[in-house]
C-alpha cells in the first residue's frame, strides 16, 4: 500500500480545453479507468469556469480539465451519454449556476424549487440573497406508467418521525414495483455558498454539519483539501489519529445498520441489542473528541483527541456484533427476506458510479482507503465485497467491515503510542491555490475541493457526497420488487438527504 498521503501530490493544475473539445478529452479518461468524482462550477466574474475533476485507481492519481464559460453565452456540451454521474453534475449546475447543458437527455434543474424566480442562479456572485417567489413555473410531473392493473403509490416528502425531506412515487401492479422515482432536493441549504470568504478554519465546524452522521468523513476531507492547497504536510501521529476516528464513524454507523435492517426484517430484538453497542460506541467517541460524533478534533494540519479508545472495548464490540449477525442470519424468515431482495447488478453499479457499501457489495473494489491513501493501514486492511447485489450483500459488506475496522483501530491504537511527534506544520505564505482532499466515508468516498484568494479566504468549496452517486441506484435496485419490501431496501442502502442535497 502506497504510505504517501494527498498532501505529498503535486498541486493540482487543470488542463484548460475548449468546449468543443471536451468531450473527447473526458472520453478518453474515462475510457482509461479514471473515475468522475465531481464537477464544480465556479463564477469568475464574466465568465464561468467548470472544473472536471477525475480520479484514478492509481493512489492519489488526480486529473483535471478546465472548461472557461463566458456569462453571457453559458452552456457546455453534455457528458451525460458517457458518464451518468455528469449528467446529474450538469443539471445541478444548471439550477445553481444558469449554465446549460446542450444535448442532455433529462435537461430540467436538478435542484427543484419550482417558485425560484426565472433567471435567479443562487450560486451566481449577483444573486439576489432574498429574491421575491414566484409562482410554480420550474417544475416538471412525474412519468406516469400505464396499463391494466398499473397504480401510484406517493411516499413523502414528509415521513413519520424525524427522517428527513424525500418523496418516493412508485407505479405498481399488485404488490410488485415496476418503476420507481426518487426525488430530493427540498431542504436545500446553500451549504456551498456558506463556506465563502471564511477563514478555512472557520469551515471545519461547517464542513462537519454537511451529514450529521459523517462529521469526520466532511471535515476530514474538508481539512485535506486546505492543507493541498496550502501544501501543508501533516505528521504521521496526526495521520494516524484521523485514520482512527475515520473507523470509529464507521463502526457506530455500521451497527446502528444492522440492527436497523434486522429491525426492517420484523426481529426487533436483535436492533434493542445493537443499539447498546451502539450506544457504548458514542460513549468512546465521547471520550476521544468529547462528542459522541467525533466532532471537533480536526484542524488545519492536526488532530486533537482527548484519549484512545480502550482496545478491549473494540474487541468486545467486534465480538458481539459477530453473535448478533450469527442470530440474524440464523433466523431463516430474515434470510429469506435478505436473499435475493433488491438486487443492483455488477453492471449497472458501475454505470451509475455507485460507491461505498453499495457497490463493494455489487462486486465492485472501490475504496479511497486504498486508492487514495493518506496513512498505510497496514495488514489488517483489505477490502470487503460481496457479489449478489441484495440486502443480504449489504449487510453482509457492513458486518464484515466492523471485524475489519475493529482490526485496523486495534494496530492504529498501537502505532499512536509509539508515535508521539504531533508537531503541526504552520501554513505556508498565503497565495491563491486550489486543493482536493478525497476520504473514505462510512457511506462511501467524499470529495471537497476549495479555491482560497490572495487573502486567504474561501473562494469557492464543491462538497461530493456519495448519496449523490448512490440515489440512483435505488431505483434500480427496486425494479420487481414488492411494495413492502422498500423500508428494507431503503435501509440498506440508508443514503443521506442532506449529503446530497447542500
Amino acid at each position: 500500500m502506497n504510505a504517501f498521503p494527498l498532501y505529498r501530490r503535486a498541486p493540482l493544475k487543470p488542463q484548460s480545453v475548449s468546449r468543443e473539445a471536451l468531450k473527447d478529452h473526458a472520453t478518453e479518461l474515462l475510457s482509461a479507468g479514471n473515475r468522475l468524482a465531481m464537477i464544480a462550477c465556479h463564477d469568475d466574474g464574466e465568465q464561468l469556469r467548470v472544473v472536471y475533476t477525475f480520479a484514478d485507481d492509481a493512489p492519489g492519481q488526480i486529473r483535471e480539465l478546465v472548461v472557461h464559460v463566458p456569462c453571457d453565452d453559458a452552456w457546455i456540451p453534455s457528458l451525460a451519454a458517457v458518464s451518468f454521474p455528469a449528467g446529474n453534475f450538469e443539471r445541478e449546475m444548471r439550477g445553481l449556476f444558469g449554465l446549460r447543458p446542450v444535448d442532455h437527455p433529462q435537461p430540467h434543474r436538478l435542484v427543484r424549487h419550482g417558485h425560484w424566480p426565472r433567471g435567479w442562479y443562487p450560486m451566481r456572485h449577483d444573486a439576489i440573497l432574498h429574491p421575491a417567489f414566484e409562482a410554480d413555473t420550474e417544475s416538471f410531473p412525474f412519468l406516469e406508467v400505464e396499463g391494466p392493473g398499473v397504480y401510484e403509490i406517493a411516499v413523502g416528502p414528509i415521513h413519520a418521525g424525524i427522517i428527513e425531506p424525500g418523496h418516493f412515487r412508485f407505479s405498481v401492479v399488485g404488490e410488485t414495483i415496476i418503476r420507481m422515482e426518487a426525488r430530493q432536493w427540498y431542504m436545500h441549504r446553500g451549504v456551498e455558498k456558506l463556506f465563502e470568504a471564511r477563514h478555512p478554519k472557520d469551515g471545519i465546524e461547517l464542513a462537519e454539519a454537511v451529514a450529521g452522521d459523517s462529521a469526520v468523513g466532511h471535515g476530514l476531507a474538508y481539512v485535506m483539501a486546505v492543507e493541498d492547497a496550502l501544501q501543508i504536510e501533516v505528521s504521521e501521529t496526526h495521520r494516524l489519529q484521523r485514520a482512527l476516528l475515520l473507523e470509529l464513524e464507521r463502526l457506530y454507523n455500521h451497527v446502528t445498520d444492522l440492527g436497523a435492517l434486522a429491525n426492517d426484517a420484523g426481529f426487533g430484538i436483535v436492533n434493542s441489542h445493537t443499539s447498546l453497542l451502539r450506544e457504548t460506541l458514542l460513549r468512546i467517541n465521547k471520550g476521544v473528541t468529547g462528542h459522541r460524533l467525533l466532532r471537533g478534533a480536526l484542524s488545519i494540519g492536526g488532530t486533537a483527541l482527548l484519549t484512545l479508545p480502550d482496545q478491549k472495548d473494540l474487541k468486545n464490540i467486534a465480538d458481539g456484533v459477530a453473535d448478533i449477525v450469527a442470530v440474524t442470519l440464523d433466523h431463516s424468515i430474515v434470510r429469506d427476506r435478505f436473499t435475493g431482495t433488491a438486487q443492483l447488478p455488477t453492471s449497472q453499479a458501475v454505470s451509475l458510479g455507485a460507491l461505498g457499501p453499495v457497490a463493494r457489495a455489487s462486486g465492485i473494489s472501490k475504496d479511497a482507503r486504498l486508492q487514495h491513501p493518506f496513512i498505510d493501514l497496514g495488514d489488517a486492511f483489505h477490502i470487503v465485497t460481496e457479489t449478489d447485489g441484495d440486502v443480504l450483500a449489504r449487510y453482509l459488506v457492513r458486518a464484515r467491515e466492523v471485524a475489519v475496522s475493529v482490526a485496523i483501530a486495534d494496530g492504529l491504537i498501537d502505532r499512536i503510542r509509539r508515535n508521539p511527534n504531533k508537531t503541526v506544520q504552520p501554513p505556508k505564505a498565503v497565495a491563491p491555490g486550489a486543493g482536493l482532499g478525497v476520504v473514505e466515508g462510512w457511506r462511501g468516498t467524499i470529495c471537497h475541493r476549495v479555491e482560497l484568494d490572495r487573502n486567504g479566504s474561501l473562494s469557492r468549496v464543491k462538497i461530493v457526497d456519495p448519496s449523490f452517486f448512490n440515489w440512483p441506484a435505488l431505483p434500480i435496485a427496486l425494479t420487481d420488487t414488492i411494495v413492502p419490501d422498500f423500508p428494507l431496501t431503503n435501509k440498506s442502502f440508508n443514503l443521506s438527504y442532506s449529503g446530497n442535497d447542500l
